[in-house]
């Protein structure tokens, strides 16, 4: 194993793109561990220079160099030498560091699962300070919310003919998954459409609930240390974004309508299970009914998420 890094600087980052012909800023080889620095934030978000809290000369920087804006500020893409279309990449998520002492949440009156609703008028933003040393942050009324960070966003390059891709949306290359399972210590499988994989993060969230429901969670700069390896094809027959912690198997759906990322969640579930353990596929929807857990991962990214959890302990017979 060799160890990289991988700072946000303008000529490391793009602004919510996957694209199977965005040129890699990195390579590195399978069973490498690379740490990634991300940022958050455009202009009209950073703290006051009265608060006290830090906006760093690099994302002053990032934000003055002329790139072009889509969606959210990603590190990437990183090229996985030998990954090819078919390969799954394991990307285990070793060590997640909040990178700043501020971050923000935002509310939009057009977006979120209340369009229309909040606010009232304009738009709401709420810079919030995060400690970092006690990893909680202090809401202005006063709540103090522990946080528990992971990346919104983590995925590789789309099927060539897909195009250019925003990275609003989650689907089968990753992207916007915003679950929030995927922190220290969890593994996420990615399958490969294009050689090197191309992989890029960002959207940095310090907290966030199940549903995400007013579009942001807590905003903020994290770097991650990864371990990405190489499944090669047919080894691991995945065909859709998975993810495993020490305790759980974890399934995805995304789709525009919440049943239909529902039931994509639950046979991605069915055919976790069994991977595992030799039962029929109708014993496995059982199981499913009888012990996993399904909930919204989020209802903002216009295609919406919902994930599965099922305990490994399960997946015993006997």
């Amino acid at each position: 194993m060799t160890d990289h890094s991988l700072s946000a600087t303008p000529d490391t980052v793009h602004w919510g793109r996957f694209w199977s012909d965005l040129p890699p800023v990195k390579e590195i080889d399978a069973g490498d561990r690379i740490v990634i620095e991300t940022l958050s934030g455009k202009e009209e978000v950073l703290p006051d220079p009265a608060s006290g809290l830090t906006v760093t000369d690099t994302h002053r920087a990032i934000l003055a160099a002329d790139l072009p804006r889509v969606a959210h500020l990603l590190t990437g893409p990183v090229a996985i030498k030998g990954a090819m279309p078919g390969d799954v990449l394991k990307i285990t998520i070793e060590k997640i560091d909040l990178g700043a002492d501020w971050g923000f949440n935002i509310v939009r009156p057009t977006a979120g699962t209340l369009p229309g609703e909040f606010p009232v008028s304009g738009k709401a933003t709420t810079v919030i300070p995060i400690d970092r040393a006690a990893k909680t942050a202090k809401l202005p009324w006063g709540a103090t919310l522990p946080l528990d960070p992971f990346f919104g966003v983590m995925g590789v390059a789309p099927p060539p003919e897909w195009g250019e891709l925003a990275s609003t949306q989650p689907r089968l290359h990753g992207g916007n998954m915003d679950l929030k399972l995927l922190t220290e210590g969890a593994v996420l499988y990615l399958p490969v459409h294009v050689e090197g994989g191309l992989f890029s993060c960002g959207d940095g969230h310090g907290c966030q609930g199940d549903g995400e429901v007013c579009i942001t969670a807590l905003e903020t700069a994290l770097t991650g240390t990864f371990t990405f390896d190489v499944l090669k094809k047919g080894e691991t027959p995945i065909d859709f974004p998975r993810a495993e912690t020490a305790e759980e198997i974890i399934s995805m759906g995304f789709h525009a309508s919440l049943d239909t990322a529902l039931q994509i969640a639950l046979r991605q579930m069915i055919a976790m299970i069994r991977e595992h353990v030799d039962i029929s596929e109708t014993e496995a929807y059982q199981l499913c009914s009888l012990a996993a857990d399904f909930a919204v991962t989020q209802s903002v990214n216009q295609e919406k998420g919902v994930h599965g959890r099922l305990k490994k302990a399960l997946l015993r017979r006997g």
